[in-house]
């Protein structure tokens, strides 16, 4: 996701001029400005929501679901996926708007771990999908494989490679001071600029749209066959989510996976005017803000939409939340006092126990 550094780092602050594929300079001070309002109150919001729900679900999974098997350990590694790739956005929301002021070190230091966020993300939300082949059309297997030692070490796996893929974005980010600002952005060799800028912006799109969205269609093909096949009540809503799931994921990354390309690629696509360029960096910086939303939906699709995580989340609130806001507001623990006394039996304190474990 080099270009993606690139979209709110590199073009909004970095130079005056943009010569794009053309030797014709473009100047981008309306681009500039529109990132500098657009950018910073989105991020916010991103990291806001994204933040509070992926913390959650690290919560869930650790204090009550205990990494248990082989989707928690996907889970948790998405929701700490996420968290990292928030985790630079608040440098990036004040680059924006101002000059890098963070240093060389911290800038390649970031466009590593936002890179590394977004590409170990996408993988495991390539292993989720197979996670949930194995355990619907391959049932029997998926009994020795879908195991927690399996996926802490598919997990390492994948940690591994998506600290190479973010590699070039490491090495190619640096701190430059050009005309009056500091600058945080990508400096390909000069001879072989546009080669570097194309490779990248192409591994970005397999990487992060083509392979996922092969795997997912050909999953889920399978999977929504062996479940129309069998004879279970819920079988339509795990249909439906498999649609969501799909639907979801292409409509916040295709199109900035398309802008990028068609950004990076404009002299094939005959888009050579100074408009035509600012059109797409607009574009680009729009639909890149929108694909992050996505790291704020992975808790409601992946965890939260489960019955199970639901009933941990609701007895989180109940027992720490409201708990502790009693102390602070006497009606309210007297409320709660007599709902957990009313509610709690030894059967149903079995019963909790018993889904626990």
């Amino acid at each position: 996701m080099e270009n993606q550094t690139t979209d709110f780092a590199d073009m909004p602050l970095t130079t005056e001029f943009d010569y794009g594929d053309s030797a014709t300079p473009c100047l981008q001070i309306e681009e500039k400005h529109f990132a500098a309002t657009l950018l910073p109150p989105l991020y916010s919001l991103v990291v806001i929501f994204g933040l509070i729900g992926n913390m959650l679900v690290v919560l869930i999974l650790v204090k009550y679901k205990r990494l248990k098997s082989m989707t928690d350990i996907y889970l948790l590694n998405l929701a700490i996926s996420d968290l990292l790739f928030i985790f630079s956005l608040p440098f990036w929301a004040y680059y924006a708007v101002h000059d890098w002021i963070f240093g060389d070190a911290l800038c390649r230091i970031l466009s590593g771990i936002y890179l590394l966020g977004f590409y170990s993300g996408i993988f495991f939300i390539i292993l989720l999908t197979l996670d949930r082949y194995l355990a619907i059309v391959h049932a029997v297997f998926a009994l020795k494989a879908r195991t927690a030692t399996y996926g802490i070490l598919t997990s390492a796996v994948t940690w591994a490679i998506a600290m190479f893929a973010s590699v070039p974005g490491i090495v190619f980010h640096k701190t430059q001071k050009e005309s009056t600002r500091f600058t945080c952005s990508p400096h390909y060799p000069s001879e072989q600029r546009n080669v570097w800028k194309q490779f990248l912006t192409l591994k970005m799109n397999i990487l992060g749209l083509v392979i996922p969205m092969l795997i997912m269609i050909c999953s889920y093909a399978q999977i929504i066959k062996t479940l129309l096949q069998c004879r279970n009540e819920k079988k339509h809503k795990a249909v439906r989510l498999i649609f969501i799931i799909m639907i979801v994921y292409f409509f916040f990354w295709a199109p900035y996976n398309i802008c990028i390309l068609l950004r990076d690629f404009q002299g094939i696509f005959s888009v050579t005017t100074c408009e035509g360029n600012g059109q797409l960096h607009k574009a680009t910086q729009v639909t890149e803000t929108i694909s992050m939303i996505h790291c704020c939906i992975n808790p409601i699709i992946y965890a939260f939409a489960g019955e199970k995580f639901r009933k941990y989340l609701r007895s989180f609130f109940r027992k720490q939340i409201a708990f502790h806001f009693s102390k602070y507001c006497p009606v309210f623990y007297v409320d709660t006092a007599e709902r957990a006394s009313s509610t709690y039996t030894q059967s149903t304190g079995e019963q909790e126990v018993s889904a626990a474990l």
